[in-house]
Protein backbone atom coordinates (compact mmCIF):
# COMPACT_ATOMS: atom_id res chain seq x y z
CA UNK A 1 0.00 0.00 0.00
CA UNK A 2 0.62 3.89 -0.36
CA UNK A 3 2.10 4.68 3.04
CA UNK A 4 3.52 7.88 4.63
CA UNK A 5 4.70 9.38 8.21
CA UNK A 6 2.85 12.47 9.43
CA UNK A 7 4.09 14.51 7.16
CA UNK A 8 2.74 12.97 3.81
CA UNK A 9 6.49 13.61 2.41
CA UNK A 10 7.46 11.16 1.39
CA UNK A 11 4.77 8.41 0.60
CA UNK A 12 6.37 5.07 -0.93
CA UNK A 13 4.87 1.79 -1.82
CA UNK A 14 4.99 -0.59 1.33
CA UNK A 15 4.25 -4.04 1.65
CA UNK A 16 2.66 -4.05 5.34
CA UNK A 17 1.83 -7.05 7.58
CA UNK A 18 0.27 -6.79 11.02
CA UNK A 19 1.84 -8.51 14.01
CA UNK A 20 -1.10 -10.05 16.40
CA UNK A 21 0.47 -12.06 18.42
CA UNK A 22 4.77 -12.20 18.82
CA UNK A 23 4.60 -16.11 18.40
CA UNK A 24 4.47 -15.23 14.54
CA UNK A 25 7.52 -12.76 14.00
CA UNK A 26 10.02 -15.46 13.63
CA UNK A 27 8.34 -16.98 10.48
CA UNK A 28 8.10 -12.57 9.36
CA UNK A 29 12.32 -12.41 10.00
CA UNK A 30 12.78 -15.66 8.27
CA UNK A 31 11.67 -14.08 5.15
CA UNK A 32 14.12 -12.41 3.69
CA UNK A 33 13.00 -8.79 3.86
CA UNK A 34 14.62 -6.56 5.98
CA UNK A 35 11.89 -4.46 7.81
CA UNK A 36 11.01 -1.94 10.24
CA UNK A 37 8.01 -1.78 13.48
CA UNK A 38 5.81 0.81 12.91
CA UNK A 39 2.81 2.29 15.51
CA UNK A 40 0.40 4.65 14.53
CA UNK A 41 2.56 6.66 12.06
CA UNK A 42 3.28 9.92 13.94
CA UNK A 43 7.01 9.94 13.54
CA UNK A 44 6.81 12.94 10.14
CA UNK A 45 9.40 11.24 7.35
CA UNK A 46 10.77 8.16 6.54
CA UNK A 47 11.61 6.57 9.74
CA UNK A 48 8.69 4.06 9.92
CA UNK A 49 8.92 3.05 6.19
CA UNK A 50 10.42 0.20 4.18
CA UNK A 51 9.03 -1.05 1.09
CA UNK A 52 9.99 -4.30 1.67
CA UNK A 53 8.50 -5.03 4.79
CA UNK A 54 6.32 -2.52 7.29
CA UNK A 55 5.42 -4.27 10.56
CA UNK A 56 2.34 -2.92 11.96
CA UNK A 57 2.19 -3.05 15.75
CA UNK A 58 -1.11 -1.55 16.36
CA UNK A 59 -2.57 -4.88 17.01
CA UNK A 60 0.04 -5.67 20.10
CA UNK A 61 -2.39 -2.99 22.03
CA UNK A 62 -2.64 -4.60 25.45
CA UNK A 63 -2.15 -3.39 28.79
CA UNK A 64 -0.80 -6.27 30.87
CA UNK A 65 -0.14 -4.88 34.43
CA UNK A 66 -0.06 -2.24 36.90
CA UNK A 67 1.12 -1.61 40.69
CA UNK A 68 -1.11 0.85 42.61
CA UNK A 69 1.39 0.83 44.86
CA UNK A 70 4.61 2.52 42.87
CA UNK A 71 2.57 3.42 39.49
CA UNK A 72 4.69 0.83 37.59
CA UNK A 73 2.50 0.15 34.04
CA UNK A 74 3.60 -2.72 31.64
CA UNK A 75 1.91 -2.85 28.37
CA UNK A 76 2.60 -4.02 24.97
CA UNK A 77 4.00 -1.88 22.40
CA UNK A 78 1.02 -1.05 20.53
CA UNK A 79 -0.61 0.71 22.92
CA UNK A 80 -2.05 4.10 22.46
CA UNK A 81 -0.60 7.29 24.72
CA UNK A 82 -4.19 8.28 24.39
CA UNK A 83 -6.04 4.95 25.70
CA UNK A 84 -2.72 5.19 28.30
CA UNK A 85 -4.46 8.37 29.66
CA UNK A 86 -8.21 7.88 29.33
CA UNK A 87 -7.79 4.49 31.54
CA UNK A 88 -5.30 6.15 34.05
CA UNK A 89 -5.88 9.67 34.77
CA UNK A 90 -9.42 9.43 36.05
CA UNK A 91 -7.68 7.10 38.46
CA UNK A 92 -4.93 9.84 39.62
CA UNK A 93 -2.06 8.85 37.52
CA UNK A 94 -0.24 10.51 34.28
CA UNK A 95 2.70 9.33 32.23
CA UNK A 96 6.04 11.09 33.33
CA UNK A 97 6.53 12.75 29.59
CA UNK A 98 4.61 12.82 26.97
CA UNK A 99 5.31 14.68 23.40
CA UNK A 100 2.76 17.25 21.59
CA UNK A 101 0.54 14.17 20.66
CA UNK A 102 -1.46 11.70 22.26
CA UNK A 103 -2.15 9.51 19.16
CA UNK A 104 1.09 7.96 19.42
CA UNK A 105 2.16 3.77 20.68
CA UNK A 106 4.60 3.52 23.93
CA UNK A 107 6.74 1.53 21.01
CA UNK A 108 6.89 4.48 19.35
CA UNK A 109 7.36 6.80 22.35
CA UNK A 110 10.76 4.73 22.93
CA UNK A 111 11.87 4.10 19.53
CA UNK A 112 12.04 8.26 19.39
CA UNK A 113 12.36 8.44 23.28
CA UNK A 114 10.10 11.40 22.93
CA UNK A 115 10.74 13.97 24.69
CA UNK A 116 7.82 16.65 26.06
CA UNK A 117 7.11 19.94 27.79
CA UNK A 118 9.15 18.99 31.18
CA UNK A 119 12.24 17.58 29.47
CA UNK A 120 14.39 20.98 31.78
CA UNK A 121 13.11 18.76 35.02
CA UNK A 122 12.94 15.45 33.89
CA UNK A 123 14.69 14.26 31.00
CA UNK A 124 13.06 12.64 27.85
CA UNK A 125 10.97 9.39 27.82
CA UNK A 126 13.70 6.92 27.93
CA UNK A 127 14.67 7.88 31.30
CA UNK A 128 11.59 6.49 32.87
CA UNK A 129 11.88 3.23 30.49
CA UNK A 130 12.88 0.27 33.52
CA UNK A 131 12.15 -2.69 31.07
CA UNK A 132 11.60 -3.64 27.37
CA UNK A 133 11.31 -6.59 25.84
CA UNK A 134 13.02 -7.14 22.36
CA UNK A 135 13.08 -9.74 19.33
CA UNK A 136 15.84 -9.38 17.89
CA UNK A 137 17.14 -10.97 13.96
CA UNK A 138 17.70 -14.46 15.17
CA UNK A 139 13.82 -14.77 16.42
CA UNK A 140 15.00 -14.45 20.07
CA UNK A 141 13.36 -12.41 22.85
CA UNK A 142 15.07 -10.53 25.17
CA UNK A 143 14.03 -9.00 28.50
CA UNK A 144 16.39 -5.90 28.63
CA UNK A 145 17.07 -3.25 31.29
CA UNK A 146 20.02 -0.85 32.60
CA UNK A 147 21.15 -4.06 34.68
CA UNK A 148 20.48 -6.87 31.77
CA UNK A 149 21.69 -6.74 28.19
CA UNK A 150 22.36 -3.11 28.92
CA UNK A 151 24.06 -1.90 26.04
CA UNK A 152 20.72 -3.27 23.71
CA UNK A 153 18.45 -1.43 25.82
CA UNK A 154 20.62 1.49 25.71
CA UNK A 155 20.61 0.99 21.42
CA UNK A 156 17.00 1.00 21.79
CA UNK A 157 16.07 4.13 23.20
CA UNK A 158 15.84 6.54 20.71
CA UNK A 159 17.16 3.55 17.84
CA UNK A 160 14.19 4.01 15.87
CA UNK A 161 13.46 0.49 15.79
CA UNK A 162 16.35 -0.24 13.92
CA UNK A 163 17.54 -2.72 17.01
CA UNK A 164 14.60 -5.20 17.01
CA UNK A 165 11.11 -5.32 17.72
CA UNK A 166 9.54 -3.67 20.91
CA UNK A 167 7.31 -6.11 22.19
CA UNK A 168 6.20 -4.26 25.55
CA UNK A 169 7.52 -2.25 27.91
CA UNK A 170 7.49 -1.50 31.94
CA UNK A 171 7.76 2.44 32.97
CA UNK A 172 6.33 4.12 36.13
CA UNK A 173 3.48 6.82 35.86
CA UNK A 174 3.15 9.78 38.47
CA UNK A 175 0.70 10.59 40.53
CA UNK A 176 -1.89 13.84 40.21
CA UNK A 177 -4.31 14.99 42.38
CA UNK A 178 -6.17 16.48 39.28
CA UNK A 179 -6.74 16.74 35.69
CA UNK A 180 -6.28 20.37 35.32
CA UNK A 181 -2.90 22.76 35.20
CA UNK A 182 -2.37 26.17 36.26
CA UNK A 183 -1.53 27.55 32.44
CA UNK A 184 0.41 31.03 31.92
CA UNK A 185 1.45 33.05 28.90
CA UNK A 186 3.75 35.34 28.40
CA UNK A 187 5.22 37.22 25.46
CA UNK A 188 8.72 37.86 24.29
CA UNK A 189 9.20 40.62 22.13
CA UNK A 190 12.33 38.79 20.71
CA UNK A 191 14.71 35.70 20.67
CA UNK A 192 17.26 37.14 23.70
CA UNK A 193 13.78 37.98 25.98
CA UNK A 194 12.66 34.69 25.20
CA UNK A 195 15.83 32.51 26.43
CA UNK A 196 15.17 34.63 29.20
CA UNK A 197 12.05 33.94 29.97
CA UNK A 198 12.46 29.89 29.78
CA UNK A 199 15.82 30.56 32.28
CA UNK A 200 13.56 32.84 34.62
CA UNK A 201 10.65 29.50 34.08
CA UNK A 202 13.10 26.81 35.27
CA UNK A 203 10.88 26.13 38.33
CA UNK A 204 7.53 25.66 36.22
CA UNK A 205 7.27 21.69 35.65
CA UNK A 206 6.05 22.28 32.12
CA UNK A 207 7.18 25.02 29.23
CA UNK A 208 7.19 25.26 25.47
CA UNK A 209 7.51 28.64 23.30
CA UNK A 210 4.93 29.11 20.35
CA UNK A 211 7.54 31.63 17.87
CA UNK A 212 6.14 33.84 15.27
CA UNK A 213 8.02 31.91 12.41
CA UNK A 214 7.65 34.61 10.30
CA UNK A 215 8.88 37.54 12.19
CA UNK A 216 12.04 39.12 11.37
CA UNK A 217 14.44 42.05 12.19
CA UNK A 218 13.83 43.49 15.53
CA UNK A 219 11.14 40.91 16.36
CA UNK A 220 12.94 37.70 15.19
CA UNK A 221 12.08 35.31 17.56
CA UNK A 222 9.43 36.69 19.09
CA UNK A 223 7.10 34.25 21.06
CA UNK A 224 4.56 33.27 23.39
CA UNK A 225 5.97 31.39 26.29
CA UNK A 226 3.10 28.65 27.52
CA UNK A 227 4.54 27.09 31.34
CA UNK A 228 2.56 24.91 33.77
CA UNK A 229 2.25 22.70 36.60
CA UNK A 230 -0.79 20.34 37.26
CA UNK A 231 -3.07 21.72 40.09
CA UNK A 232 -4.07 20.08 43.71
CA UNK A 233 -7.20 19.13 44.61
CA UNK A 234 -6.88 22.28 47.14
CA UNK A 235 -6.64 24.54 44.22
CA UNK A 236 -9.19 23.63 41.82
CA UNK A 237 -11.84 25.95 41.03
CA UNK A 238 -15.53 24.59 42.67
CA UNK A 239 -16.79 23.93 39.17
CA UNK A 240 -14.42 21.31 39.15
CA UNK A 241 -13.68 19.88 42.68
CA UNK A 242 -16.50 17.44 42.68
CA UNK A 243 -14.55 14.87 40.20
CA UNK A 244 -11.17 16.22 39.95
CA UNK A 245 -9.92 13.63 37.76
CA UNK A 246 -12.35 14.12 34.91
CA UNK A 247 -11.55 17.21 32.58
CA UNK A 248 -14.42 17.56 29.87
CA UNK A 249 -13.31 16.24 26.54
CA UNK A 250 -12.20 19.84 23.95
CA UNK A 251 -13.96 20.13 21.30
CA UNK A 252 -12.52 19.18 17.60
CA UNK A 253 -12.03 20.17 14.43
CA UNK A 254 -11.95 18.23 11.17
CA UNK A 255 -9.48 19.40 7.93
CA UNK A 256 -10.62 18.94 4.74
CA UNK A 257 -9.99 15.82 3.30
CA UNK A 258 -7.50 15.60 0.22
CA UNK A 259 -7.15 19.60 -0.27
CA UNK A 260 -6.23 19.75 -4.07
CA UNK A 261 -3.92 22.80 -2.79
CA UNK A 262 -2.48 23.91 0.33
CA UNK A 263 -5.11 25.46 3.14
CA UNK A 264 -2.11 27.74 4.79
CA UNK A 265 -0.51 31.11 3.11
CA UNK A 266 1.72 32.88 4.49
CA UNK A 267 0.30 36.42 4.51
CA UNK A 268 -2.72 35.13 6.49
CA UNK A 269 -0.60 32.97 8.75
CA UNK A 270 1.49 36.27 8.93
CA UNK A 271 -1.70 38.54 9.99
CA UNK A 272 -2.78 35.15 12.27
CA UNK A 273 0.52 35.29 13.92
CA UNK A 274 0.76 39.02 15.03
CA UNK A 275 -3.19 38.75 15.96
CA UNK A 276 -1.98 35.31 18.26
CA UNK A 277 0.52 37.30 19.50
CA UNK A 278 -1.03 40.62 21.05
CA UNK A 279 -3.83 39.22 22.53
CA UNK A 280 -2.70 35.98 23.74
CA UNK A 281 -1.00 36.30 26.92
CA UNK A 282 -2.47 36.68 30.08
CA UNK A 283 -2.75 35.48 33.72
CA UNK A 284 -2.32 32.18 34.84
CA UNK A 285 -5.60 30.47 35.13
CA UNK A 286 -6.96 27.00 35.13
CA UNK A 287 -7.29 24.96 31.97
CA UNK A 288 -7.85 20.81 31.62
CA UNK A 289 -4.98 18.69 30.59
CA UNK A 290 -5.88 17.93 26.78
CA UNK A 291 -5.31 21.42 25.34
CA UNK A 292 -2.16 21.94 27.65
CA UNK A 293 -0.42 18.84 25.90
CA UNK A 294 -1.73 18.00 23.22
CA UNK A 295 -3.06 21.03 21.18
CA UNK A 296 -3.36 20.47 17.90
CA UNK A 297 -4.84 17.11 18.48
CA UNK A 298 -8.16 18.94 18.53
CA UNK A 299 -8.08 19.20 14.71
CA UNK A 300 -8.55 15.92 13.24
CA UNK A 301 -6.01 15.21 10.42
CA UNK A 302 -4.53 18.91 10.68
CA UNK A 303 -1.34 17.81 8.37
CA UNK A 304 -3.85 17.87 5.82
CA UNK A 305 -3.91 21.45 5.97
CA UNK A 306 -0.32 21.68 4.10
CA UNK A 307 -2.19 20.57 0.80
CA UNK A 308 -1.38 17.03 -1.18
CA UNK A 309 1.99 17.76 -1.24
CA UNK A 310 2.52 17.18 2.25
CA UNK A 311 4.86 19.43 5.03
CA UNK A 312 8.63 18.24 6.66
CA UNK A 313 9.27 19.45 9.70
CA UNK A 314 13.22 20.21 10.35
CA UNK A 315 13.53 20.25 14.56
CA UNK A 316 17.16 20.21 15.29
CA UNK A 317 18.72 20.06 19.07
CA UNK A 318 21.67 22.50 20.12
CA UNK A 319 23.82 22.95 22.76
CA UNK A 320 23.85 25.71 25.48
CA UNK A 321 26.43 27.86 23.91
CA UNK A 322 25.29 27.95 20.92
CA UNK A 323 21.76 28.26 20.78
CA UNK A 324 20.99 31.64 20.78
CA UNK A 325 23.11 32.36 17.69
CA UNK A 326 22.19 29.19 16.01
CA UNK A 327 18.42 29.92 16.29
CA UNK A 328 18.92 33.04 15.22
CA UNK A 329 20.37 32.04 12.68
CA UNK A 330 17.73 29.30 11.91
CA UNK A 331 14.51 31.48 12.11
CA UNK A 332 16.35 34.52 9.94
CA UNK A 333 16.59 31.71 7.31
CA UNK A 334 13.46 30.05 7.45
CA UNK A 335 11.45 33.39 7.81
CA UNK A 336 13.43 34.82 4.77
CA UNK A 337 11.98 31.85 2.64
CA UNK A 338 8.58 31.74 0.64
CA UNK A 339 6.03 30.65 1.73
CA UNK A 340 8.22 30.52 5.35
CA UNK A 341 7.41 28.20 8.61
CA UNK A 342 4.03 27.86 9.38
CA UNK A 343 4.38 26.99 12.97
CA UNK A 344 7.64 26.97 14.92
CA UNK A 345 8.36 25.74 18.73
CA UNK A 346 11.29 26.19 21.00
CA UNK A 347 11.70 24.12 24.40
CA UNK A 348 14.39 23.66 26.96
CA UNK A 349 16.26 20.49 27.22
CA UNK A 350 17.51 19.37 30.91
CA UNK A 351 19.71 16.05 31.88
CA UNK A 352 21.48 14.04 29.57
CA UNK A 353 19.67 10.41 28.65
CA UNK A 354 21.41 7.21 28.01
CA UNK A 355 20.27 6.40 25.21
CA UNK A 356 23.18 6.47 22.10
CA UNK A 357 21.07 7.55 19.80
CA UNK A 358 18.99 9.86 21.84
CA UNK A 359 18.04 13.20 20.33
CA UNK A 360 17.66 15.72 23.41
CA UNK A 361 21.17 17.33 23.95
CA UNK A 362 22.30 18.13 27.75
CA UNK A 363 21.12 21.34 28.78
CA UNK A 364 20.96 22.72 25.00
CA UNK A 365 17.40 23.98 22.77
CA UNK A 366 15.21 22.67 20.13
CA UNK A 367 13.44 24.21 17.24
CA UNK A 368 10.80 23.01 15.17
CA UNK A 369 9.87 24.39 12.37
CA UNK A 370 6.85 23.06 10.14
CA UNK A 371 7.50 23.92 6.19
CA UNK A 372 5.10 23.45 3.43
CA UNK A 373 7.07 20.97 0.79
CA UNK A 374 7.36 22.63 -2.61
CA UNK A 375 10.00 22.73 -5.16
CA UNK A 376 12.37 24.38 -3.05
CA UNK A 377 12.08 22.95 0.50
CA UNK A 378 14.67 20.36 -0.30
CA UNK A 379 17.28 23.38 -1.04
CA UNK A 380 16.29 25.58 2.57
CA UNK A 381 16.50 21.75 4.41
CA UNK A 382 20.30 21.58 2.87
CA UNK A 383 20.80 25.52 4.16
CA UNK A 384 19.00 24.84 7.72
CA UNK A 385 20.74 21.67 8.15
CA UNK A 386 24.15 23.43 7.39
CA UNK A 387 23.71 26.14 10.59
CA UNK A 388 22.70 23.24 12.99
CA UNK A 389 26.51 21.54 11.71
CA UNK A 390 28.39 24.99 12.15
CA UNK A 391 26.32 25.28 15.64
CA UNK A 392 27.15 21.59 16.35
CA UNK A 393 23.79 20.48 16.72
CA UNK A 394 21.52 17.79 15.45
CA UNK A 395 18.39 16.37 13.85
CA UNK A 396 15.46 14.52 15.07
CA UNK A 397 15.22 11.31 13.07
CA UNK A 398 11.25 11.38 14.55
CA UNK A 399 10.87 14.35 12.84
CA UNK A 400 13.03 14.16 9.35
CA UNK A 401 12.65 13.69 6.25
CA UNK A 402 15.74 14.99 4.26
CA UNK A 403 18.99 15.20 6.19
CA UNK A 404 22.65 14.01 4.81
CA UNK A 405 24.58 11.39 6.29
CA UNK A 406 27.03 13.82 7.87
CA UNK A 407 24.36 15.18 10.07
CA UNK A 408 24.41 11.53 11.93
CA UNK A 409 28.05 11.18 11.59
CA UNK A 410 29.08 15.00 13.14
CA UNK A 411 25.92 15.08 15.50
CA UNK A 412 25.46 11.84 17.40
CA UNK A 413 28.99 10.84 18.91
CA UNK A 414 27.79 7.56 20.01
CA UNK A 415 26.96 6.46 16.79
CA UNK A 416 29.65 4.13 16.56
CA UNK A 417 28.86 2.55 19.82
CA UNK A 418 25.34 2.08 18.48
CA UNK A 419 26.30 0.59 15.18
CA UNK A 420 28.09 -2.31 16.80
CA UNK A 421 25.30 -3.15 18.97
CA UNK A 422 22.76 -2.97 16.20
CA UNK A 423 25.22 -5.32 14.10
CA UNK A 424 25.37 -7.77 16.77
CA UNK A 425 21.43 -7.70 17.53
CA UNK A 426 20.42 -6.68 13.64
CA UNK A 427 22.17 -9.39 11.45
CA UNK A 428 24.33 -8.30 8.55
CA UNK A 429 22.95 -7.23 6.64
CA UNK A 430 20.93 -5.79 9.17
CA UNK A 431 17.10 -7.48 9.76
CA UNK A 432 15.66 -4.01 10.71
CA UNK A 433 16.12 -1.43 8.45
CA UNK A 434 13.98 1.94 7.42
CA UNK A 435 14.54 4.12 4.53
CA UNK A 436 15.46 6.87 6.87
CA UNK A 437 18.21 4.36 8.08
CA UNK A 438 19.18 3.74 3.92
CA UNK A 439 19.01 7.70 3.93
CA UNK A 440 21.76 8.35 6.38
CA UNK A 441 23.52 4.93 6.05
CA UNK A 442 22.70 4.14 9.45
Amino acid sequence: MKLAGWGRHPMLDCRVETLRRFEHLPELLQCGESLIPRGNGRSYGDAALNPGLTLSMRAMNRMEAFDERTGLLTCEAGVLLADILSTFVPRGWFPPVVPGTQFVTLGGMIAADVHGKNHHRDGSFGAHVESLTLATADGEVRACSRAQHGDLFRATLGGMGLTGVILSASFRLQPIETAFLLAETRAAPNLEETLALFEASRDWPYSVAWVDGLAQGAALGRSLMHRGRFLTASELPMAWAENPLHSPAPGSLKAPMNAPFALLARTPVRLFNAFRYWRAAGDAQPVAFQPFFFPLDRIEAWNRLYGPKGFVQHQCALPQNEAPAGIAALLAQAAAWRPGPFLATLKLFGPGGDGLLSFPMENGCTLALDLPMNGATPTLLRELDAIVLRHGGRIYFAKDAGAAPELVREGYPRRERFEAIRAEAAGDPPRFASALSRRLAL
